[in-house]
């Protein structure tokens, strides 16, 4: 697929085939998954392309085989939608608990309850920022073009390794089940991935952290030293205890684990224009129409900047820093409260600040224009 003489090479091509093919040259081994729609080409990918691709009877069963497969030294990824993900919730929280590296793609669709399969939608980002009991964030990515299908997905991938965590990597109906020309050309070379394990000769603590913040890690399958990977309150042992110094502590380490390390996956794309005082900020496949409005405007001597959230939490301080130097601030998301926007600036809002919104149908360049010339 990567063209090494960086010719030209453009392909038809859904956004479903690239992420498959990042997520399993950057390290990813196995797929477990059950088919839902609109996530059904990285299901039918992923028999083709993984070395291992396992069909499950249902989402609950899909999460408890990727951490025991996770626990045994794989790198699993699944794809589902809302009503999957919502299945999975539970057995998220132990794996992110036990420290498992696990990657979740997540195909956003109308909603509520099972919604409707083939109207898009991003209406996933309140439960993906309420998955961890206790406010404890699961690193999160969006994806807002087709090249992010290519590296947004070894980032995922690459952060849940070097964290031990799961990681959601958010996505739309759009982006991968509608076919585009693409010029694959412009698509890097990806690494292989690797968990850091335990080597060194001392008694192996299962959650004794390095200096990172992060316990190296032994697969079950290794003789030379006990592993307890453990779901409830623990120590550095993994022995269950609920209230000891050494167990909260440890807990709050999963918390910092994921903050400290937050600058180092960070993405995101800003285009800052001289004289802008307005800015528009997006994700996913708002980003699109994003793009567009901002352009069109600049055409007409209209100086906008736009800011793309890749990294979406935790939030990153740096998105922060610049919101703050605009005196209209405008988001553009496709659900109908403004998601985002309410998790960066609360219910009550800032002065300047405003959101376009919908559902059921892609937010067009036009209705940004719109609301940037009010």
């Amino acid at each position: 697929m990567h063209d090494t003489n960086k010719k030209r090479k453009t392909a038809f091509i859904d956004g479903s085939r690239l992420i498959t093919e990042s997520c399993v040259r950057a390290g990813a081994d196995i797929f477990i998954g059950y088919p839902i729609t609109p996530a059904d080409l990285l299901y039918k990918y992923a028999a083709k392309r993984y070395p291992i691709m396992m069909a499950a009877p249902d989402e609950i069963t899909v999460l408890q085989w990727m951490s025991g497969f996770a626990a045994t030294g794989h790198i699993p990824v699944t794809a589902t939608s809302f009503p999957g993900y919502a299945l999975m919730i539970e057995s998220v929280n132990m794996a992110f608990m036990m420290e498992l590296p696990m990657v979740i793609i997540l195909v956003q669709r109308l909603g509520p309850a099972t919604g409707t399969a083939t109207l898009g939608a991003m209406g996933d980002l309140s439960v993906v920022n309420g998955t961890i009991s206790g406010g404890f964030h699961l690193p999160t990515f969006a994806i807002s073009n087709m090249k992010d299908c290519w590296d947004l997905p070894t980032m995922a991938i690459e952060t849940a390794v070097r964290l031990r965590t799961p990681v959601v990597l958010l996505t739309s109906k759009e982006m991968v089940m509608n076919l585009s020309s693409f010029d694959i050309s412009k698509l890097e070379d990806i690494s292989k991935k690797h968990i850091k394990t335990f080597e060194r000769e001392e008694e192996y603590y299962p959650y004794k952290p390095d200096n990172d913040g992060v316990p190296p890690f032994l697969p079950l399958t290794q003789n030379k030293y006990q592993v307890r990977l453990t779901a409830s309150t623990h120590n550095m042992k993994g022995i269950l205890q609920n209230s000891s110094l050494e167990a909260i502590n440890n807990t709050k380490r999963l918390h910092n684990k994921i903050i400290n390390h937050l600058d180092s996956f960070s993405f995101y794309e800003i285009n800052e224009q001289a004289g802008a005082d307005t800015l528009v900020v997006s994700y996913d496949v708002s980003a699109q129409a994003a793009r567009k409005a901002v352009y069109e405007l600049k055409l007409t001597g209209k100086p906008v900047s736009l800011l793309i959230a890749k990294t979406i939490f935790p939030v990153p301080d740096v998105y922060m820093d610049i919101l703050n130097k605009y005196r209209k601030v405008i988001i553009a998301e496709e659900n109908l409260e403004g998601q985002f926007r309410q998790i960066l600036f609360g219910k009550a809002g800032r002065r300047g600040v405003s959101g376009v919104n919908g559902i059921a149908k892609m937010i067009s360049p036009e209705a940004i224009i719109a609301e940037v010339l009010k």
